[in-house]
């Protein structure tokens, strides 16, 4: 009895050391296959510099906390399938991006970054746009930052840039320079339908009152890539355009009127139809022709530059031009 008893004891002695011996294996194994996880990310991520317009910067890539203030680069991020952003701010967001007011940190405003709120959420890089270039220096103590806005005296080559850039930072250059392609192939078809006799005007409507942009300019693009013959080449460029009266339009009676309505997104103003379509300007071949286009303030105000934003402003002209 005694022999069988021991015998007994031996057996599951002998089962519980395997049993041991097999878990410790399996942590052995799942540690391992942890490790090389590890190492592989290391050996895909790296480190870049990036030249802006600010300074040079040199930027992780394949980050995986990123704080975006810049709303075209928010764009592109999106268009991409980047997943990585844990910030924004949230006053000012396009209506079409506004799925990150419930997915992202409240960065603060666009022009006052929330610093205290960036600091808690430690990003690993930190993107910018002119609205906050005045807070680079203290940004940069935070995190690794970059000026992402578009130069509007090379607005192309400018946005290529820019999305090229992300591209190489998130891992996504194949997905980016597929994207660009598709962009100047729409761009090259809207040239097909431009007719060079025909005159543009852009203006931005706020709160009643109107300025206009020219080459070169803010909306340029309008005339710079898309090829619509300026009505008035001379206009100042500036962020806010050039005060004008609706005498002025008038004057130089644009076969085509591009309206950018600012209190669309501002809320704090008349609706831009409203203020644009008064009896000074139905006297113009833009309204008498139907050729007044209203364009939509989330693309051309809040995310230019951005590859979904320049490829609505595309569209949106395209249709105009009809």
């Amino acid at each position: 009895m005694k022999k069988i008893y021991v015998a007994l004891l031996i057996s599951m002695l002998a089962i519980f050391m395997v049993a041991c011996g097999s878990d410790k294996q399996e942590k052995s194994n799942a540690n391992a296959k942890e490790e090389v996880k590890k190492e592989e990310v290391q050996s895909e991520s790296k480190e870049i510099t990036v030249k802006h317009l600010l300074g040079e910067t040199t930027v992780p890539t394949l980050p995986e906390k990123v704080a975006v203030f810049d709303m075209g680069s928010l764009d592109t991020l999106d268009k991409l399938g980047v997943e990585s952003v844990v910030a924004v701010p949230h006053q000012g967001l396009p209506n079409y991006l506004n799925k990150y007011e419930g997915t992202t940190e409240n960065a603060g405003g666009l022009k006052e970054p929330d610093f205290e709120k960036l600091a808690e959420v430690a990003p690993d890089l930190i993107i910018i746009s002119g609205r906050q270039s005045e807070s680079y220096e203290e940004l940069s103590k935070i995190a690794p930052t970059i000026y992402m806005g578009v130069d509007t005296n090379k607005y192309m080559e400018s946005f290529e840039q820019n999305v090229t850039t992300l591209g190489e930072i998130f891992g996504k250059e194949d997905e980016a320079a597929k994207e660009l392609v598709n962009v100047e192939k729409s761009i090259d078809e809207l040239k097909t339908t431009v007719n060079p006799e025909k005159t543009g005007l852009i203006v931005l409507s706020n709160g009643g009152k109107v300025s206009a942009y020219g080459p070169n300019s803010r909306f340029g693009i309008i005339h710079d890539v898309f090829g619509v013959k300026a009505v008035d080449d001379q206009l100042e460029v500036s962020t806010h355009g050039q005060s004008i009266s609706f005498e002025y339009i008038v004057e130089k009676n644009p076969d085509y009127l591009f309206v950018v309505d600012r209190d669309a997104v501002a809320g704090d103003g008349a609706a831009a139809k409203t203020t644009i379509e008064n009896d000074l300007v139905k006297g113009t071949k833009a309204f008498k022709e139907g050729n007044i286009v209203y364009l939509d303030p989330a693309y051309w105000y809040l995310s230019g530059g951005g590859l979904e934003s320049v490829q609505e402003m595309v569209n949106e002209i395209s249709e105009g031009l009809k």
